[in-house]
């Protein structure tokens, strides 16, 4: 059996083994494990039943995982994506007063919408036209961005009226336990030990249960929530599509899923080594992979599925074939029996992963011509803008409405592919239209 593995994921080829890869599988999902905590509780805010959002997720990252890992034989892992699902809760549901069943028949649409576009390759040629440099500050602005996700969830960055961030309190338990887990971890990746960011999680945890700083699962199995208040309801509901807000709807749907998910699998190609002539290899199955998660993420009851940064922290420890999505799969699957055990996992637990990664993922960034402000001032500003509007597509619409106009003013307009102005459109109707609602 090993070897069946070995030989269909190419192990060898790519350097690593099987059990490397379960390792880097298990980091990953250690990793996102929130996310079967974090969205339904977001979803649940719109009125939908949060356990069964808690099943569909489970669901539905298994299923993108897996195909990812299969299909695809990637070590990327999808989820429900974290600010579409606050868009989906807060703005769409709650802010328009458009009932979560609408809005869930809204992902369905763009979904499919999402795996047309796929199939004609539009997706992978789009992705194909990104000038490598901008490639390049895609990885490092999602290493920028999940960093500062783990110092906001670790507590030791807080919001601030006088200066919208600052150093977080001292005086907290749980912030000392980030810290303690970000010390631990950067001398075992200092020192190249293997597995240095999972063994930092698992101290970090041992520590927390020991304190009282985590608390201890009161069991460790319970059986899956009935998934059927959210099961096709999708479906009963495409009809309610009819009218011009709602197809803004699904219109944002599309462009914020579309962009957070290739930027990420650009970004995670690129801190993994895949990418090569500045293309993703096998990207048209990745997307395809993603897009029919998304859909069936849709009809089993939550916001859209897309692929997910912190498997960045799984292809740090050295994942690098489809196994590693394949086990986190599967183990997100055991998710749905084992989620009094996952609470454990708390985000003092994993922002070290996330900051250390970052780290990692910045180092991109050395790839970038600085000293050309044609390239420099697109790249700098989708570095800086994914962190600062927490969102990946909006920092990568910053740069990609800034980069024609600066290629045209050093006179080398010529050189920007036809689908670069298309996408400076494009990304000037998604500001408007997120500004506007």
């Amino acid at each position: 059996m090993k070897e069946k593995f070995s030989a269909y994921f190419d192990l060898d080829g790519l350097n690593t083994t099987v059990s490397r890869e379960i390792l880097a599988g298990f980091t990953t999902f250690i990793s996102m494990a929130y996310i079967l905590f974090v969205n339904p509780s977001v979803l649940g805010a719109s009125g939908m039943d949060k356990g069964a959002v808690f099943t569909a997720t489970a669901l539905a990252s298994a299923l993108g995982c897996l195909l990812m890992g299969i299909l695809a034989k990637y070590p990327i892992a999808t989820a429900p994506a974290l600010g579409i699902n606050a868009f989906f809760a807060y703005s769409v549901v709650i802010g328009m007063k458009i009932p979560w069943q609408t809005a869930l028949a809204g992902v369905f649409v763009a979904s499919l919408i999402f795996i047309l576009i796929t199939i004609f390759k539009l997706r992978e040629m789009i992705i194909d036209a990104i000038p490598a440099d901008l490639k390049y500050a895609i990885s490092g602005g999602i290493g920028l961005f999940i960093a500062f996700l783990g110092l906001s969830d670790g507590g030791l960055i807080v919001a601030n009226k006088s200066t919208l961030v600052g150093l977080g309190p001292l005086n907290v338990g749980t912030t000392w336990l980030t810290i303690f887990g970000l010390v631990v971890t950067a001398i075992l990746m200092v020192r190249r030990v293997p597995g240095g960011i999972f063994i930092g999680m698992v101290a970090s945890t041992i520590l927390g249960l020991a304190t009282g700083l985590i608390k201890a699962p009161s069991s460790i199995v319970s059986a899956a929530p009935s998934l059927r208040p959210t099961f096709l309801v999708a479906l009963r509901h495409v009809g309610d599509i009819n009218t011009l807000q709602l197809w803004v709807v699904v219109l944002t749907f599309l462009l914020v899923t579309f962009f957070d998910t290739a930027g990420t699998l650009v970004g995670l190609a690129n801190q993994a080594g895949f990418m090569k002539d500045n293309k993703m290899p096998r990207v048209g199955k990745a997307l395809a992979s993603d897009s029919t998660a998304m859909l069936a993420g849709s009809l089993l009851g939550t916001s859209p599925v897309g692929a997910y940064v912190e498997s960045s922290a799984g292809i740090a420890v050295g994942g690098r074939s489809g196994l590693t999505a394949v086990t986190t799969g599967v183990l997100f699957l055991f998710g749905l029996f084992f989620s009094p055990l996952l609470a454990v996992v708390t985000t003092q637990v994993t922002a070290p992963a996330l900051i250390i990664v970052g780290v990692l993922m910045a180092q991109s960034l050395r790839q970038i011509k600085w000293d050309q402000l044609e390239i420099a001032i697109p790249s700098f500003l989708i570095l800086i803008g994914m962190p600062l509007t927490y969102s990946i597509s909006d920092g990568i619409a910053l740069g990609f409405i800034m980069y024609p106009v600066t290629m045209i003013a050093k006179g080398r307009g010529k050189q920007v592919s036809p689908i670069m102005y298309g996408l400076f459109f494009v990304f000037i109707g998604f500001m408007w239209i997120l500004n506007a609602g």
